[in-house]
């Protein structure tokens, strides 16, 4: 078998075997082929893509690459949540106490943040303590005992995966469904859980910027949840606005508090409720109404919250935060953002709210860049609100304050005389 002539097979639109394809796998891995030849293969696929059985053999091949977590001695209490990524998107940091406190176990490994796309781990490493790397019986060790414990991807979780995309995105080759479904589901598939939950984001905070792209992927990945007996829904939500009013990394921390202290903004509770009821559904096999009823009580009555300071704790984490939680919110440096003219706001799009926060120091441009754990940006007058000339209408954090001014002029919105019609969160549950 010769990759030059897997090469010539796909550049002519026809389908790879599953041999073809864990040749391709293994011989990339072991660096018998080069990254040109690697290369030239992922631009095959882009132009003339791969059918549903090859979509599976990629996935297969590169979740066997690495580790795969046995989570079995759990059965089929564990559920996981994967986001497309976003701006604001906090939703990880809310749900997972949820689904744990109500008897599900949630043994998540997330990633950090690249560009605007902010990462959990950065997030809860912004709690002072937090330890983010555990050994493999430690892990499993915190699920069993109190049903949470969310730490980084280990370096060989699907590590064909990690060493292809590093390659896709030099090479004008991430924007494929096939190479995206099978990136994302041979991470999650190699996590171990039986029941995923997927919010697939579109819009102009996204990666898929329509419905029709974004149900295209989340149909991919469900097709190759269930093909490896994994329980998968999929949720297409908005995001062309921020989600919740705060963009950053304790910024985050700060606001999953407010929702799980039943204050939070009425979109992100809305969405982090319709999320932890599929998991929940799916992880004590119950109806959506019972489900949603038991999410909605758990955020009420304070539960989810205790659970959310007892993972914490459990982490090494500072729960001082808790009592104090202003103190996510100490950025040396505070500018606010004035309004231009009165008006309401019918456009602000999460992608310029994504880069001015990534520009103060909560993102990064490079994978081995530091980040500010207090760096980011509040919105207090968010879509549809009213502003006036000269008024607030949010805030900038850094500890640079060279970085505020930049930022301010990166935030785009427009206004109109009328308040605009009300933004469609979810579009569809698959």
């Amino acid at each position: 078998m010769r990759i030059y002539d897997i090469i010539e097979k796909k550049k002519q639109g026809l389908e790879l075997s599953k041999e073809e394809i864990d040749f391709f796998i293994n011989g990339y891995m072991n660096e018998s082929i080069a990254d040109y030849q690697a290369s030239a293969l992922l631009m095959a696929i882009c132009l003339k893509g791969m059918s549903d059985e090859e979509t599976f053999f990629l996935t297969d091949a590169m979740m066997r690459s690495g580790d795969i977590v046995d989570l079995s001695e759990f059965e089929d209490l564990t559920v996981d949540k994967h986001s497309t990524g976003g701006v604001g998107d906090k939703t990880t940091l809310i749900i997972a106490p949820i689904v744990a406190s109500l008897g599900c176990k949630v043994a998540k490994m997330s990633g950090r943040g690249l560009g605007y796309t902010g990462g959990t781990v950065d997030k809860l490493e912004s709690i002072k303590g937090y330890k983010s790397t555990l050994s493999s019986c430690d892990f499993l060790k915190q699920v069993k005992e109190i049903g949470i414990c969310v730490v980084g991807q280990g370096g060989n979780l699907a590590p064909a995966d990690k060493k292809l995309y590093a390659l896709r995105d030099v090479t004008a080759t991430v924007n494929s469904i096939p190479l995206i479904a099978s990136s994302i589901m041979s991470k999650k598939l190699a996590s171990g859980s039986k029941s995923i939950v997927l919010d697939v984001k579109c819009g102009n905070g996204a990666f898929m910027q329509t419905v029709q792209e974004a149900t295209q992927l989340a149909n991919a990945m469900i097709k190759i949840g269930k093909r490896f007996g994994r329980n998968v829904r999929a949720l297409i939500t908005n995001m062309d606005v921020p989600l919740g009013h705060f963009v950053g990394n304790s910024l985050e921390i700060y606001e999953a508090i407010l929702v799980l202290s039943d204050k939070g903004e009425k979109r992100l509770t809305e969405l982090c409720v319709a999320l932890a009821t599929e998991m929940v559904s799916l992880g004590l096999k119950i109806s959506r109404n019972d489900a949603m009823a038991r999410v909605s009580n758990a955020i009420s009555s304070g539960l989810a919250l205790e659970k959310m300071k007892e993972w914490i704790a459990y982490q090494g984490g500072d729960v001082s935060i808790f009592d104090s939680p202003e103190v996510l919110r100490g950025a040396k440096y505070k500018r606010a953002i004035l309004g231009e003219q009165d008006g309401f706001i019918c456009s602000l799009p999460a992608i310029s709210i994504g880069r001015a926060s990534m520009l103060l120091g909560a993102g990064r441009a490079t994978k081995d860049d530091k980040i500010d754990h207090f760096a980011g940006v509040e919105i207090t007058s968010g879509y549809g609100c009213m502003v006036n000339y000269n008024e607030p209408m949010g805030y900038l954090y850094s500890s640079n304050e060279n970085l505020l001014m930049q930022a301010s002029e990166a935030i785009a919105y427009d206004l109109m005389s009328s308040p605009p019609n009300e933004l469609t969160l979810i579009y569809d549950i698959l």
